[in-house]
């Protein structure tokens, strides 16, 4: 008996691209991104580059049927991915090949049947026999210019119009389409999961930007991979569209030709290997100038205080997930993580509030009460225990640790960014506040007179508190930096969580 894979094994059937943005090699890319070990077989190679293609050449069929063959003959499929065909004789091998072997994996077919220019790739002939091979697969990720190819329409210019020729299209071929709104124009982008009978729309943001070459090879390709993990469509298809917006909007600063760049495939994972550094003389640097702060510093010593928080202010409001919290585009899911974290935290900062005593104590008390309300109408339909993330979990355990076993001093400098942070982000997120803002009341606690003056009182707390302990000063600013770290990962968090779910 074999034991179970450790990674999705995906086959990726296309054509080929020197310079790595689409293709075979985009695919590889993508495969190895969402978490596959990736298999290729090369139908064309073709002399492309990001201003366009130069030339193509063919190898004869029955090379495509030996290199199909040394994969059967040796190794097992998970998901197949098919792009660029290009022939009807290659259709026809490929046709071949899934009714042979495809059984027991997932098919996604790449119909690359019309360029961006909106050229014609293949001829009326071979048009024909890819929407037969459409039959053969379980999803089909086609632009708009292929849809309409396929639907036998005009192209869509508007997203309900593409779903609905998809649905026919899914009715007629008993396969799943997925709709691709990026060639659509507007601030939104969006994909959808479309079957004879249902609907399901995955909300994508658009970016501003030209290098898109090789996002229909990518997408369909950690579709695939996803799909062959275990995960059902609509599952893969919110992964594989997060991923892909994470890679182009990166893809400016890849920098690499003079035309339609690519993406960068591997932004997501580097961003993930840089939040598992755990070397200690690491957790303190930080490259970002600081930010002057809203609430003024109540003298010198919290001056000292505030320039240790204030390059980790910088970079807070550059996360992601703070930059979508603000324009309001946040994904539920990660806002609901994000709740559920701070639901565990603010009972243990609570906690190290009543430790330091005295008017703490008091703000622990309104504070908690005015959080408590809103998570309790946020997370009313939470059906399980609220546990920690190894961030919450740490970032609390440090606070504990510093009011309960460190002079007052300490202590006080370790709370002081979740109000002066806080404050500072509400604050400048409030500007983007409206009636209609989804995550309105969360935006107008922590901007309100309300928590401004808790602020200002914490703040002259710490200058007293320090004015009287001189000495404690360094190691107040250390705790001051460490909290301000955690809260930089705090919020941060959610925006790791989507990367790894289970089946």
């Amino acid at each position: 008996m074999h034991a179970a894979p450790a990674l999705p094994r995906i086959l990726t059937i296309a054509g080929t691209d020197p310079t790595g943005g689409a293709g075979v090699q985009a695919d590889i890319k993508s495969i190895q991104a969402a978490g596959g070990y990736s298999y290729s077989v090369v139908t064309s190679l073709v002399a492309q580059n990001t201003t366009g293609v130069q030339e193509i050449f063919t190898p004869p069929v029955e090379f495509l049927r030996a290199q199909l063959r040394s994969v059967t003959d040796d190794v097992e499929i998970d998901a197949i991915k098919i792009g660029m065909l290009g022939t009807t004789e290659i259709i026809d091998v490929v046709r071949d090949f899934l009714t042979a072997h495809a059984q027991t994996c997932r098919v996604v077919l790449d119909p690359v049947m019309v360029a961006s220019s909106s050229d014609r790739l293949l001829t009326r002939e071979a048009e024909a026999a890819l929407r037969e091979l459409a039959r053969l697969a379980d999803v089909i990720t086609p632009n708009l210019p292929e849809l309409a190819v396929l639907a036998g329409a005009e192209t869509a210019t508007e997203f309900d119009a593409a779903i609905a020729q998809a649905q026919g299209l899914a009715r007629e071929l008993g396969t799943t389409v997925i709709v691709k709104g990026g060639h659509l124009g507007g601030a939104h982008a969006d994909n959808a999961v479309v079957t004879a009978e249902s609907v399901h729309r995955v909300p994508v943001q658009r970016v501003d930007t030209k290098n898109t070459h090789g996002t229909g090879c990518s997408f369909s390709s950690a579709l695939a991979t996803r799909l062959g993990a275990g995960f059902d469509t609509p599952a893969a298809t919110e992964w594989a569209s997060r991923w892909l917006h994470e890679a182009i909007a990166h893809a400016d600063a890849l920098a690499v030709g003079r035309g339609h760049g690519p993406v960068d495939h591997g932004h997501m994972n580097r961003r993930m290997q840089r939040a598992a550094d755990t070397r200690p003389e690491h957790f303190l640097l930080i490259d970002a100038p600081p930010t002057p702060p809203l609430a003024a510093p109540a003298g010198p010593h919290t001056q000292a205080l505030w320039d240790a928080s204030a390059p980790y202010l910088t970079a807070i409001m550059e996360l992601p997930f703070i930059r979508a919290l603000g324009d309001g585009t946040l994904d539920r899911a990660d806002f609901l993580f994000y709740l559920e974290q701070d639901a565990y935290y603010l009972v243990r900062y609570a906690r190290s509030l009543h430790a330091l005593g005295g008017a703490w104590a008091s703000d622990a008390d309104e504070a908690i009460a005015d959080e408590q309300e809103m998570q309790r109408t946020w997370l009313a339909d939470l059906d399980r225990e609220t546990l920690p993330s190894p961030v919450t979990r740490a970032y609390t355990d440090f606070l504990l640790a510093s009011t309960l076993g460190e002079p007052a001093a300490i202590g006080q400098a370790a709370v002081l960014p979740c109000y002066w942070l806080y404050y500072e982000v509400g604050a400048r997120l409030s500007e983007r506040n409206h009636d209609a803002h989804p995550y309105r009341d969360w935006l107008a606690t922590y901007a309100g007179d309300e928590f401004l003056a808790s602020v200002r009182g914490a703040i002259d707390r710490c200058e007293r508190t320090l004015a009287d302990a001189p000495d404690a000063l360094d190691a107040a600013v250390r705790a001051c930096a460490v909290a301000s770290r955690y809260e930089l990962d705090f919020f941060d968090q959610a925006d790791r969580a989507w990367v790894i779910r289970d089946v």
